[in-house]
């Protein structure tokens, strides 16, 4: 079977993937251990039987809904190649956007602490970004504590650091930003029995009170733990936008604003404290 042959075959068997080609691609050359572009360049070189074996066995996988950065053990965000595992959320492209939202607010020797952090995506992309910050991600999950320090230890950023926490408990002292992808889905929203999100652990998708129960305590927390003038941004559902904008509004914060995500849908909402700590 030549790689090309190997595609075909894939694209029609993943027929019910949105994605089907990209998947085939991606777990082809996970399994050639090269780059995607090689599978191109050679459409011709003839697999072995066993690269021929593995490759059907992650098709196979992939047909019963199986995450390809949870075969691969790996996704890409921010540029930053990332190990991931069923401990903690898939990166998405979408949250990019707080990424980029954050720097906008942070100088470059700012204290920056990531809520919640999984895989350490969010913190980590602003450590590359910011090396002078001090860059803090916390999780109340172990397991996903352990791989944010990996993959920390893996981009060589030695400006990040990682503690298990459920969320401010174990902190201490102040920060200019404070960032978060929390919990935020309903719990009997029909998109959790969908794609990916099968596959991901409950704890990191869902929240009480309509999904907003940890934006609320982080968003009440949050003040004491900001310098003067810090600024809070959280990701959020499409359509929580202008609840987030005014719980946040109620709480004291100002200039609130919410960024819209690349489909147009309300996603990060971010907020100013300006009232002195008293810590």
């Amino acid at each position: 079977m030549s790689i090309d042959d190997a595609l075909a075959w894939a694209k029609f068997t993943l027929v019910n993937s949105e994605s089907a080609l990209l998947d085939a691609q991606v777990l082809l050359a996970f399994v050639l251990e090269k780059e995607t572009v090689y599978l191109m360049t050679w459409p011709e070189r003839e697999l072995s039987q066993a690269q021929k074996s593995a490759f059907e066995g992650l098709i196979s996988q992939r047909v019963k809904g199986v995450p390809v950065a949870h075969l691969t053990g790996a996704r890409e965000f921010w540029s930053l190649p990332l190990k991931v595992n069923n401990s903690t959320l898939i990166p998405r492209p979408d949250t990019e956007l707080l990424v980029e939202a954050a720097l906008d607010y942070c100088s470059a020797d700012a204290r920056i602490l990531d809520l919640g952090t999984g895989s350490g995506a969010i913190i980590l992309a602003l450590a590359s970004e910011l090396p002078d910050a001090y860059c803090l991600g916390v999780d109340v999950n172990e397991s996903a504590v352990q791989l944010a320090i990996e993959n920390g230890k893996n981009l060589k950023l030695n400006n990040v650091h990682f503690q298990q926490s459920n969320w401010f408990d174990n902190i201490n002292g102040l920060f200019d930003v404070v960032v978060s992808n929390p919990p935020y889905i309903e719990k009997n929203d029909h998109h959790l029995k969908l794609g990916d999100v099968r596959f991901e652990p409950l704890s990191a998708l869902v929240a009480d009170e309509n999904g907003l129960a940890d934006i609320r305590k982080i968003a009440q927390k949050t003040p004491e733990y900001l310098k003067k003038g810090g600024y809070l941004l959280v990701e959020h559902g499409f359509n929580q936008g202008s609840t987030v904008r005014e719980l946040f509004t109620d709480l004291g914060y100002s200039e609130v604003i919410t960024i819209k995500d690349y489909g147009d849908n309300d996603r990060v909402t971010m907020g100013l404290f300006n009232q002195p700590n008293s810590l």
